[in-house]
């Protein structure tokens, strides 16, 4: 049914996120978090996986089950390292979309079918790529 009144709709910070970490993941702060089955856990090559944003703390679930601890996690636009060779992105990748390689690392490709999403390519510099989470 439609409202007819006012209504308190709650709402989470816009930018900062917690999800339950999965069971032995060891996050580092300024990681690049995907989750996988629900639960967080650093960039890594797979093609399952759903990339959520930046760590903003570094979490060791070492020894826990999936959830045990939490991470927070900022969407945004952030830099990570650029793949090298024929997957290194570039200024005319500009608006497509940048792969996970690992907790620090994108690529221009998807790896022949082998890696997940990371984002949208929102710049690139000597430094890095900047990725739209």
């Amino acid at each position: 049914m439609a409202l007819s009144k006012d209504r308190n709709t709650p709402r989470a910070d816009g930018d900062i996120r917690e999800f339950g970490v999965s069971a032995d993941a060891v996050i580092y702060a300024g990681a690049l978090v995907v989750l996988n089955g629900g639960y967080a856990e650093p960039g890594s090559v797979a093609t399952t996986l759903k990339a959520v944003g930046r760590a903003e703390e570094a979490v060791d679930n070492t020894g826990g089950a999936d959830g045990d601890v939490m991470v927070r996690v900022r969407k945004g636009v952030f830099r990570f390292k650029n793949s090298a060779a024929g997957d290194a992105i570039t200024a005319a990748d500009i608006g497509g979309t940048a792969y996970v390689v690992d907790d620090e690392t994108v690529a221009k490709t998807n790896g022949t079918n082998t890696r997940s999403a990371a984002g949208t390519i929102e710049q690139v510099d000597a430094d890095g790529v900047w990725v739209k989470f």
